[in-house]
């Protein structure tokens, strides 16, 4: 099948966000073959689709979410990372059934599409049976997102490892690595675990093929796990607050990746996001949203908070707003290891495509493309979004996937986690 996108501003991001004039977007069979020149006939029996007034681009790149906790939207608003620990982690989660997963799996992974993200790493820490493993995963190839499943086990503790389940997700649920839904390993030790369980992990973790994935705050997880041996290109360190300079040069020298949840850090207190710092020492660096707990599910919102975190004091590395465009995209994608296939629109990468309205109010009249992602639009103007070639939004709707339903199922799924979290905790 061939769909072709005509008529719109095209922004690309490799190797650095830049506009291509004039420029046809082709699609065969879900792959970009050509960003050029409009022909002077367009083939019979192609997809047409008009982005006259739009900006072309590629998909958002989530790089760190918690997409199960997409039911639990606004419930820690005011909380400290502390706070939240306790009432997400102690509280509700082990409210949280098989059917609860599935639906709050399913009402996140729409919530990303609709807002133009086309891949998300699912940093998932609801394991508490194989069934919940299971839910997780159908929700999330029902949804039509691509993403990373980072299955984390179900409990910090060295004794709550499954390595069985490990093996199941790799084996029986996601055996390969080519389709939407890919799998990984969300990492506990040695910021939670002891280093013997963080090295059990890794060896795992790299005689299955599967990237590793850890919360990294302060002085202390790098160290540890350069002293193991541990540290290499497949390594991905979420948030990174407060990390001496001497651990990111030795991240740095290893290869080793970076995501940065500017939002979230900032309102949860981890410290001041590490953005500039991060991409000072050369550490390749995403951006994503964590939970929405507390912030919105969206990268325009992520975006702005980048930008502003990133230019904020007169000592901190200046930020542009290609800069943070491009860790939203290509940036992104290269820390989860997904670069040569998503993260921009050359051709031979899957098409993970976003149309914005740039007439939208709020957004026109667009000077710089570039800037105007970054620092004007939002999910309103998000217009059409193509995941793989496949059209999951379109005129601004969603299609493909019963939103009705969904909403349902997560509305029921909320009432019942927060009305036994509430039972148990009267007990």
């Amino acid at each position: 099948m061939r769909t072709i996108i005509v008529n719109g501003t095209v922004v690309d991001t490799e190797p650095r966000p830049h506009v291509v004039p004039d420029a046809t977007v082709v699609v065969e069979d879900g792959v970009i073959v050509s960003v050029g020149p409009r022909p002077d006939v367009l083939p019979e029996g192609s997809e047409i689709i008009d982005a006259a007034g739009g900006i072309v681009l590629p998909g958002f790149v989530d790089t760190h979410r918690h997409v199960w906790q997409s039911v639990l939207r606004g419930i820690a608003a005011d909380a400290t990372l502390g706070a939240y620990l306790d009432l997400v982690l102690g509280t509700l989660t082990p409210a949280f059934r098989a059917e609860d997963v599935y639906a709050a799996n399913l009402w996140g992974a729409i919530e990303a599409l609709n807002a133009g993200v086309t891949t998300v790493y699912d940093w998932s820490h609801i394991q508490l049976t194989p069934g919940h493993t299971d839910a997780a995963v159908e929700a999330l190839r029902e949804s039509g997102l691509r993403a990373v499943f980072g299955y984390a086990h179900r409990g910090t503790g060295d004794a709550d490892r499954a390595e069985d389940e490990v093996r199941r997700v790799r084996s029986a649920l996601l055996p390969s690595d080519d389709g939407l839904v890919t799998p990984a390993l969300a990492a506990w030790g040695p910021v939670y675990g002891s280093v013997e369980a963080a090295r059990a992990d890794w060896a795992l973790a790299r005689d299955l093929g599967l990237r590793l994935s850890l919360h990294a705050t302060g002085e202390g997880p790098v160290e540890r796990l350069h002293d193991a041996g541990l540290l290499g290109p497949d390594v991905l360190f979420v948030h990174c607050n407060g990390i001496p300079d001497e651990s990111l040069k030795l991240i740095a020298g290893s290869g080793g990746t970076a995501s940065v949840a500017p939002a979230v850090e900032s309102q949860m207190g981890h410290g001041h996001p590490e953005t500039g710092r991060l991409r000072s020492f050369g550490i390749t660096t995403g951006l994503g949203v964590d939970t929405v707990t507390d912030v919105p599910g969206d990268m325009f919102s992520v975006m702005r908070a980048a930008f502003a975190a990133g230019r904020a004091g007169q000592a901190a590395p200046e930020l542009t707003a290609s800069d943070v465009l491009r860790m939203a995209t290509i940036e992104g994608a290269a820390a989860i290891g997904m670069d040569r296939r998503i993260g921009s629109l050359r051709p031979g990468k899957q098409a993970d495509i976003v149309i914005l309205d740039a007439g939208a109010p709020g957004l026109a009249p667009v000077h710089d493309p570039v800037a105007a992602v970054v620092t004007a639009a939002d999910t309103a103007a998000v217009d059409t979004v193509l995941v793989g070639g496949r059209i999951v939004k379109r005129g601004g709707r969603l299609v493909g996937v019963d939103v009705d339903r969904a909403r349902e199922l997560a509305v029921r799924a909320a009432l019942h986690v927060t009305a036994q979290a509430r039972t148990t905790s009267a007990r």
